[in-house]
């Protein structure tokens, strides 16, 4: 009998879904729109990044490092000043900055390791970044080479081979398209069962289910797995339509594993929803709640 109660009101609150638009628009965008935004939105690579550079050094070395910034990644750098250089910075024209003191070149062929001045505007985070990173290494290649041509490099007892599994070319929208979609997983398992816990108290619903022959576990139980299995099948759509299909994300798993293993969790997030519901006694309650719980929960779990 409890699993009969169960399965009739876990169907009562498909129903109850069905005809709340809001609620339908929001899994939608999460599963489809949400997740592409996600996968899309997370720069890839550099693209004609704005870079000045100070060559106070005018040696072959020098040259050459000016040369190394080219498009589509770099736009054509500028030679500047010092004095330019910090005005170009403080008006945001360029993002990223490169001093080459004087003696460079007779500094590096002498061994005495010189230092470089690399500026960065980290207010353009994304490309700060990347481009961070990227120039350090196109700066290291290209005086290792240099160096090779004018003296004999002492060559290395090993060679670390690195490959990397499922995604060689580490394409950053194939890890983030995964994480944003078990993060919707997360917010609607949880929103979604704490709505309909405050759909019942503001309709006034919510008494004539307790009149009924019906235990609190039946009710609260009706609510999980019906919201549940609404996130597992909008999970598995946008997994295969929006993730393998629309952003060509090969998938090499087990499927049934994975979808397994989000069940259990939105077991979990569910039976927060309806905790965190039954502190909150209207919707702009829940939504405070929310914040105060969901930021920090994907934030400290590391997204």
């Amino acid at each position: 009998m409890a699993f009969k109660n169960i399965r009739y009101l876990g169907i009562k609150e498909l129903f109850s879904l069905s005809r709340d638009g809001m609620l339908m628009f929001l899994i939608v965008y999460s599963f489809t729109l949400s997740v592409y935004i996600i996968a899309k939105s997370v720069p890839e690579s550099l693209n004609k990044t704005p870079v000045g550079i100070v060559d106070m050094d005018q040696s072959r070395l020098s040259q050459r490092l000016v040369d190394a910034f080219y498009p589509p990644r770099f736009a054509m750098p500028l030679l500047l000043t010092p004095a330019q250089m910090d005005v170009r910075l403080d008006q945001g024209a360029d993002i990223f900055a490169l001093n080459i003191g004087p003696h460079f070149e007779r500094d590096v062929l002498a061994g005495r390791h010189p230092n470089l001045q690399l500026n960065v505007d980290a207010t353009r985070i994304g490309q700060a970044l990347i481009g961070n990173a990227d120039i350090q290494t196109i700066i290291n290649g290209e005086i290792d080479t240099w160096v090779q041509g004018h003296r004999a490099g002492k060559a290395q007892p090993v060679d670390l081979d690195t490959q990397v599994r499922f995604n060689p070319n580490l394409y950053k929208p194939w890890f983030s398209s995964v994480i944003g979609l078990i993060d919707q997983v997360t917010i609607l398992a949880v929103v979604l069962t704490g709505a309909a816990l405050i759909r019942e108290r503001e309709h006034g619903t919510i008494e004539h289910l307790l009149v009924m022959p019906v235990t609190p576990y039946e009710i609260m139980m009706s609510k999980v797995w019906s919201m549940g299995v609404v996130v597992v099948v909008s999970t598995l759509l946008s997994l295969i339509f929006i993730i393998h299909t629309l952003l060509s994300v090969p998938i090499e798993g087990s499927i049934p594993l994975f979808l397994a293993a989000a069940a259990l969790h939105v077991f979990a997030t569910t039976s927060l929803g309806i905790f965190l519901a039954t502190f909150a006694r209207t919707m702009p309650q829940f939504g405070l709640l929310l914040m105060m719980v969901l930021l920090p929960m994907n934030m400290l779990s590391g997204a």
